[in-house]
């Protein structure tokens, strides 16, 4: 089989073998249905309980961060140690 030809049908080959993305869009045509969305009601809040809302949210992201620096410098530091100690 010239090269031409063992191209043309290892191509074909790997065509079939690939994943059809279009089946999913098929049922759908590619549109949104409002009726089908759950929207949410979100209560009412004044501007005073949105300023508390974003401190303790801001508290919290600092918390978090805080955590996840300290277990990097723990994972960081006990690489350290364990590389001095065995070389």
């Amino acid at each position: 089989m010239p090269f031409g030809e063992s191209f043309i049908s290892t191509l074909k080959s790997n065509k079939s073998i690939m994943l059809d993305k279009s089946r999913r869009f098929r049922k759908t045509s590619g549109g949104f249905d409002w009726s089908k969305s759950k929207l949410h009601n979100l209560p009412k809040a004044s501007p005073k309980q949105l300023l508390e809302i974003k401190k303790r949210i801001r508290k919290e992201n600092k918390q978090a961060r805080l955590k996840q620096l300290i277990v990097f410098a723990v994972f960081i530091i006990s690489l350290i140690v364990f590389f001095f100690y065995f070389i």
